[in-house]
């Protein structure tokens, strides 16, 4: 199993493989030019590898019969790497198919083999089976995935069929020979190493198949001479980096400052009203807010319109009395319309509270969960909103009552938290 190779190629392949000629090379401006596009010079490609010609491995490739039925499913990303190895290995084994793609559901060919009895995966899975395990007989195709680990595990996961095959594992007898890729450890092997491997168990000739590494290794040769050689800038030397993103702490509270005045924090709590044996209404009880650029502060502790739930009191942390001589739904309700300003974007510790909101605000009304922006910053697990913001029971601001004026505090220390992003580690 690679750590990751592959090279580009236009189509899947049948079991006989490829069967133009190795020596036939075409400059790739013919291409362009029968569409009656501007040409200029290219280097020439041998149409067999889709190398260039001056560093064509055709000739090093052998022709190796197996009873084994390989099936290389190459990632669509790879297929661009131009020192793979799975094409190469391919082009070895005329008992084989190459596949390109991500999903593989809708290819039929993929599809079949997955499901007949014989067919394993040659992957190092934490279930996998070690190769020389296996009975005689037992195995009749091997499905080898190709790209680099993240992208191999990208195609198991994808295809749910291929997750579910028997998989295979193997341990190298010796270190692999990939010199001009960096694989990520020592154990690691380059796809037409591992196919070399796993066909001399299986076929039980380690030294015939270890034939198909001639290519591999007069590959690895020629990347080495050419880059001890070049004199020159390497090709890739004008490409400019792509500029690097600031720290996603910077990038938080960049986008909180710039809401300015716009930026509402609210918090609300609720009683839970019966409407039925299993099913529960939230009233909307107290609701505060503030508008932290200003100082402007609201609260609006209402009247409930249904019977006050035993447990609402509790929850409020008021007394049941106060809660029931709240001001009328309507008259809170008029006061909470003219705090608000036109294009108000709201801020709040994840979404409970908004949902008892958002009915009573303009259609398309914006919230930003700042639970989700601080652990994107301190990259780590939260836990309540007090804990995060420090806040105590005694803390709460002048004229706000219970629990719901305490966690407007929290939300404020939480935003100051993100707007001065440095205290916090990423």
């Amino acid at each position: 199993m690679s750590s990751g190779d592959g090279l580009d190629t236009a189509c899947s392949m049948g079991h006989s493989g490829v069967t133009v000629s190795a020596s036939l090379a075409l400059p790739v401006s013919a291409r362009w030019a029968s569409a009656g596009q501007a040409t200029r010079a290219h280097r020439a490609l041998c149409l067999r590898c889709r190398r260039p010609a001056r560093v064509c491995y055709c000739a090093h490739i052998p022709s190796l019969q197996t009873r084994t039925h390989l099936v290389f499913l190459q990632h669509v990303r790879e297929r661009r790497m131009p020192i793979g190895t799975a094409r190469m290995a391919h082009l070895a084994l005329p008992n084989s198919e190459f596949h390109v793609g991500i999903d593989f559901a809708g290819n039929e060919r993929v599809s079949a083999l997955v499901s007949e009895p014989g067919t394993f995966l040659l992957f190092p899975g934490p279930n996998a089976r070690d190769l020389r395990d296996l009975r005689e007989g037992e195995l009749k195709s091997l499905i080898v995935v190709d790209g680099t680990w993240p992208l191999a595990k990208k195609l198991i996961r994808v295809n749910p069929a291929l997750s579910r095959l028997p998989q295979l594992s193997f341990r190298p007898s010796r270190p692999g020979n990939y010199r001009i890729r960096k694989e990520p450890a020592e154990h690691c092997v380059a796809t037409i190493e591992a196919v070399a491997e796993v066909l001399g168990v299986l076929e039980g000739d380690p030294e015939r198949f270890q034939r198909m590494l001639r290519a591999f290794d007069a590959m690895v040769n020629t990347q080495l001479r050419l880059r001890a050689e070049r004199t020159g800038p390497s090709r890739y030397a004008t490409v400019r980096p792509k500029p690097k993103k600031p720290p996603e702490r910077v990038r938080v509270a960049e986008s909180l400052r710039a809401l300015g005045e716009s930026l509402v924090l609210v918090y609300a709590e609720s009683n839970p009203v019966k409407v039925s044996e299993t099913e529960r209404r939230q009233e909307l009880l107290h609701l505060v807010a503030s508008r932290p650029s200003t100082g402007e502060r609201f609260e609006a502790l209402m009247r409930p319109g249904a019977e006050l739930a035993p447990s609402a009191p509790h929850h409020l942390e008021l007394d049941a009395q106060e809660i029931l001589a709240g001001e009328p739904r309507d008259v809170a309700l008029a006061r909470w319309r003219a705090f608000l300003r036109t294009g108000d974007v709201f801020a709040g510790w994840g979404y409970y509270a908004w949902a008892l909101i958002k009915p009573e605000l303009e259609e398309g009304a914006t919230f930003i969960d700042l639970r989700e922006r601080l652990i994107r910053v301190v990259r780590k697990k939260l836990g309540g909103l007090d804990e995060a913001a420090g806040v105590t029971a005694t803390d709460c601001f002048a004229g706000a009552r219970g629990r719901a004026g305490r966690r407007l505090i929290a939300l404020e220390r939480v935003l100051e938290r993100l707007l001065a992003p440095a205290a916090d580690p990423e």
